[in-house]
């Protein structure tokens, strides 16, 4: 049996079907084809299947599809716009942020999420909300220092942007 799944994802609607089960980091990967968003441990303890879901921050592999109907999701790919990167990747690419960058498109999400809501955040405040998400290569110090520029250059951006 499947159910509806009407949402808005990135700005763009959808009306497809979705297992009762399907996770909501499955269906964007493999339904709506937005791979950016990554699997990782399926059981909300490393952050890298972060997504916004109303203006919110939610950790994907803990959300079902059918959860999301009637909803407004922003994935990774979404923070670009019109083919600009968001201040919040510049920021992570000119920081050396990411090695791997497996956990990179969850750490993007949680300092979008974090930057919406403390628009000029304290390193204290961006560890502790940063602390959702786990990388195993960086040690975090890079992309601290990245989360302080895109708070920087938010201001100017969000004034060309809104």
């Amino acid at each position: 049996m499947k159910l509806p799944v009407n949402l808005s994802v990135n700005g763009q609607a959808y009306e497809e079907e979705a297992e009762p089960r399907t996770l909501l980091v499955h269906f964007l990967r493999e339904r709506l084809g937005l791979t950016g968003t990554h699997v990782g441990c399926v059981v909300g303890e490393c952050g890298a299947c972060s997504v916004m879901v109303d203006g919110a921050l939610v950790k994907s592999c803990l959300m079902l599809a059918v959860q999301a109907h009637g909803c407004e999701v922003t994935t990774v790919e979404g923070l670009a716009q019109r083919g600009k990167l968001h201040p919040i990747q510049e920021a992570f690419v000119h920081n050396f942020a990411m090695q791997c960058g497996f956990c990179t498109p969850g750490f993007l999400m949680a300092s979008h999420a974090l930057l919406e809501r403390t628009p000029n955040p304290t390193e204290e405040q961006i560890r502790q909300d940063l602390s959702s998400n786990l990388c195993m290569c960086t040690g975090y110090v890079q992309i601290v220092e990245a989360v302080k520029e895109a708070a920087s250059r938010l201001g100017e951006w969000r004034k060309t942007h809104t």
